[in-house]
């Protein structure tokens, strides 16, 4: 357990190593997994859901916002710390207009590296998927403001990608003899998320321009 534990840790810092601390990005847009989804599942028939106390307890409204959180979550405290408002949930109707120009949140709770994780949880948005909705967000962008600053924002923007955990919790120990653990011992199964992950980071880096 210790073991996956910090392997864990290597794979948010890996994550987190995709942030770029400037200033000036004019746009905010998250990938990945509970620790980062700020409302998706709320959008989905899914029993990855947030929408019930105590979650949002501590959430200036006082409300569950769809967050695994009793407040803000990661996301929030950067855009906090970088003077922007928060990232709208993709899915949300809200992200309309000028909205749009601050970024999106397409993360979804359960999610894993693999698309075999969390597949109890029946239907969440998978890493392909929030690839598929961020190309179809420069797209509703570009009606906006044209192919060109599309373009511009995107290539400028700060990008925060959360993913690794449940790929232990939610499928390699999930279930004693799992399917994952008779396939692998733990160092090749990590070895094999490492290498899925690089995978994720290549399409991740394609769809960014």
């Amino acid at each position: 357990m210790a073991s996956s534990l910090a392997i864990f840790g290597v794979l948010m810092i890996m994550a987190l190593g995709m942030l770029s601390y400037e200033a000036e990005a004019r746009a905010f847009f998250v990938f990945g997994d509970s620790l980062v989804d700020n409302g998706n599942n709320n959008y989905l028939a899914t029993t990855a859901r947030a929408d019930s106390p105590p979650y949002g307890i501590d959430y200036p409204t006082g409300r569950p916002t769809g967050r695994f959180s009793n407040g803000m979550n990661i996301p929030d405290f950067i855009s906090q710390q970088l003077g922007a408002e928060p990232t709208l949930p993709y899915l949300s109707p809200e992200l309309t207009g000028q909205k749009l120009l601050v970024g999106a949140n397409f993360a979804s709770a359960g999610i894993g590296i693999l698309n075999d994780t969390g597949i109890q949880f029946i239907n969440i948005i998978r890493m392909t998927r929030q690839f598929d909705y961020f190309q179809q967000y420069q797209q509703r962008l570009s009606s906006l403001i044209g192919p060109q600053r599309t373009k511009q924002l995107v290539n400028q923007a700060l990008v925060l990608l959360t993913v690794g955990g449940n790929d232990f919790v939610n499928n390699y120990y999930l279930v004693p003899f799992s399917a994952r653990s008779r396939q692998f011992a733990l160092p090749d199964y990590v070895k094999y998320l490492i290498s899925e992950l690089r995978k994720l980071l290549l399409v991740t880096n394609s769809r960014l321009g």
